[in-house]
């Protein structure tokens, strides 16, 4: 079955054919000029005959104006102008109804020339004629200047008795002419959609390579990051293992070499998870969850988070809330929670990681009737406006202030990206040697109210007042390890499977609180949690987080399944707690709940 062609495409071959058809009325157009121009002598040698030659002049004087605003609409089709398709169109229209005027003119002038009126008007029908055969190209141009320039000759010769023999003849041969005129039309036509299919085909077969070639870019700057990075990363943390683990005689680690090690693995897998994400963001993979969000709160959770980091370089942190913003009886920014504060964290990060004195500031105000904008501002090197744009690009870093610092070159990046998915923007200005400026803008709905929140921008759960019975199911052996660790220091009690099968007989025989699925290995986990799900009684009921590896269609998959929340991977001990809390807030009920009195 053959696709049906989109709107689009409709559109863009009728523009190419329109196009196409004006481009070959206009080559005709000097053509046009010369055969007036040579056809002139001999009707101004039939004019002199006339009975009212005195008239000729005004003949004359219509036939330059025509000529001229014809010679000018040809020299106007030379410039850019005349590239839009409607001007264009309008021009050649006008320049054809001139000599469909002019030919009129000179047919009133030969019905009363007396006995040489036949030749002149013959001539007139002549020119008629040439303007039904030079507008052929174009079908809007033949069929509305065509009749017009032969009408005037054809009326004026079957209004004259002498002439009705001539004026059969006349009207056969001009009917012919428009016959031979709308074939040729046809045929071009023809041609032009041919011709129009070409230039799809190699449009396509550009983009499709100019495609190959960013695809192929993109990968080579992601492998040439991702191994340096990798590479650096992993030594480090290697050496502290084998020095741990007492191999070639090594003494234990200190505790700087843990921190350094502890550093090293965060900034690798930061750097992984920024490239995940912006590699999914430009694939339009990325998933997103816009709500009412406290945007004070987490400002102040990610000032608070960055102080550390700033104490330790002298740097003076603040921030900055509008006053009627702050004293503003709802009314809260729209924006998906995590997405946000992964902007704010990249922003203040930079802000603090290049600035090696003076301050770093956040401030959060109005934009509009509809908007809210945070700004963080530093006074670190600054940037041209040259490489502000670089620091926008993929895999771009700033030589001259990156140079010793890690990272893939994708976090303003990801930033903007996130940031246009909330219906928000990022921009920034900056000046070198005084500092930069970036400003997240987002929605901001004045009738909606975010809830309240903790540090991490979230509802309060109740995995922050009582200590929970987990149950855990993952196949990997080392997720599983470090998703036990995370429960444990939540303060947690937990119960690991070692498959799918295992967990639905613990929770069929267990009492559970809370039980966390890896669903990365598809269908084992969507099915494990339906078969949960599945269960009688209380332990149907049981909250179940999938743990995911991000994906839109894992999300949802497991979500169909029955999943009461999403923790996506690698997760850091905040994201897991948010998501505990989460899936007991979104407990499923029983479906007859009874009131005992």
């Amino acid at each position: 079955m053959s696709k049906s062609p989109e709107p689009a495409e409709i559109a863009a071959t009728s523009s190419s054919l329109t196009r196409q058809a004006l481009e070959t009325q206009a080559g005709l157009l000097r053509y046009a000029l010369i055969a007036f121009a040579v056809s002139l002598p001999v009707y101004v040698w039939a004019a002199g005959h006339a009975r009212n030659a005195a008239w000729m002049s005004l003949t004359f004087v219509i036939f330059a104006i025509a000529w001229g605003a014809f010679y000018a609409a040809v020299s106007w089709l030379k410039q850019p102008a005349a590239q839009h398709l409607a001007h264009r169109g309008r021009v050649q229209l006008l320049s054809g109804l001139l000599w469909a005027g002019a030919t009129a003119q000179m047919a009133v002038f030969a019905a009363g020339a007396g006995p040489v009126g036949s030749t002149l008007l013959l001539a007139a029908l002549a020119g008629g004629v040439m303007c039904v055969v030079f507008t052929a190209s174009w079908l809007p141009s033949l069929l509305i200047v065509g009749p017009l320039a032969v009408a005037g000759p054809l009326i004026a010769l079957f209004s004259r008795p002498e002439d009705h023999l001539l004026a059969e003849l006349a009207w056969g041969g001009t009917a012919l002419a428009f016959a031979l005129a709308l074939v040729v039309n046809r045929m071009l036509r023809k041609q032009f959609a041919l011709a129009a299919e070409r230039e799809a085909l190699a449009a396509d077969r550009a983009d499709q390579a100019d495609a190959a070639r960013r695809l192929a870019r993109s990968k080579s700057d992601l492998v040439a990051t991702l191994s340096d990075e990798i590479r650096n990363g992993l030594t480090g943390v290697a050496h502290v293992l084998a020095a741990a683990a007492g191999r070639n005689g090594r003494s234990a680690p200190s505790r700087e070499q843990l921190s350094a090690a502890l550093d090293a693995a965060n900034e690798l897998l930061s750097v992984l998870n920024t490239t995940l994400d912006a590699e999914i963001a430009e694939a339009g993979r990325l998933s997103l969850e816009p709500q009412p969000l406290d945007v004070i709160a987490i400002a102040r959770d990610m000032m608070l988070a960055a102080r550390p980091a700033a104490s330790a370089k002298g740097l003076e942190i603040s921030l900055h809330v509008d006053p009627d913003l702050a004293a503003a009886d709802g009314g809260a920014a729209i924006g998906d929670p995590g997405r946000v504060r992964q902007v704010l964290a990249a922003l203040l990060g930079n802000a603090v990681r290049f600035t090696l004195r003076g301050r770093v500031e956040a401030r959060v105000a109005l934009a509009g009737p509809s908007r809210l904008a945070i700004e963080i501002a530093d006074t670190g090197p600054g940037l041209t406006e040259a490489e502000l744009d670089q620091a926008f690009q993929p895999f771009q870093r700033i030589v001259r202030t990156c140079a010793g610092t890690p990272g893939a070159g994708l976090g303003l990046t990801l930033a903007r990206q996130l940031a246009r998915l909330m219906d928000g923007e990022l921009r920034a200005h900056s000046a070198p040697g005084v500092g930069s400026c970036f400003t997240l803008e987002l929605p901001f709905d004045p009738a909606a109210r975010a809830p309240s929140a903790d540090v991490a921008g979230r509802p309060l759960g109740p995995t922050e007042r009582r200590r929970l019975r987990v149950l855990i199911s993952e196949d990997d052996g080392l997720t599983g390890a470090a998703l036990r660790a995370n429960l444990e220091q939540l303060g947690h009690q937990v119960v690991q499977a070692s498959d799918g099968a295992r967990a639905l007989e613990l929770t069929r025989a267990c009492d559970f609180d809370l039980v966390v699925v890896g669903a990365t290995a598809a269908p084992e986990g969507p099915q494990t949690m339906a078969a949960i799900r599945g269960l009688e009684g209380s332990a149907g009921r049981t909250p179940m987080v999938a743990l995911i590896g991000g994906d839109p269609e894992e999300a949802a998959a497991s979500l169909a399944a029955g999943a009461s929340a999403i923790l996506r991977k690698p997760f850091a001990l905040p994201a897991l707690a948010r998501a505990l809390a989460d899936a007991l807030a979104a407990r499923p009920q029983p479906a007859n709940d009874l009131q005992v009195a």
